[in-house]
């Protein structure tokens, strides 16, 4: 969940900080300090004198990937009939359970629902 924070703040511009993610999350700082470390530990990202949280390339790779893996599920429920707002609390907790396969087969329904359109 903090890849895809990282990321999605990133992409709405500017510098990212742990108290960006832990605003964004609505967590406590000292979770967010530890959730990071770990994730600079695993080598994903990096951590500058300022606080400014980079990706490595493996971390910004693995960031898309969940980041994907969020939007296609998210699309897929809201296709079977959910609510977004389901669909989107759902997709969060799928998103670190699913399966490489079933998530393939996920991302081919979504894939040829829009191609239908």
């Amino acid at each position: 969940m903090y890849l895809e924070t990282i990321l999605l703040l990133r992409k709405k511009g500017g510098e990212v900080h742990s108290v960006d993610v832990a605003a964004w999350l609505g967590y406590a700082k000292s979770s967010v300090s530890r959730g990071v470390n770990l994730l600079r530990e695993k080598g994903y990202i990096e951590i500058d004198t300022s606080g400014r949280i980079t990706f490595t390339a493996a971390g910004l790779k693995k960031a898309e990937g969940v980041y994907e893996r969020h939007r296609v599920l998210q699309e897929a429920l809201r296709q079977l009939g959910a609510d977004s707002e389901t669909a989107e609390n759902d997709a969060c907790r799928i998103e670190h359970v699913i399966s490489d396969e079933l998530f393939e087969v996920l991302k081919g329904f979504v894939g040829n629902k829009d191609e239908q359109k």
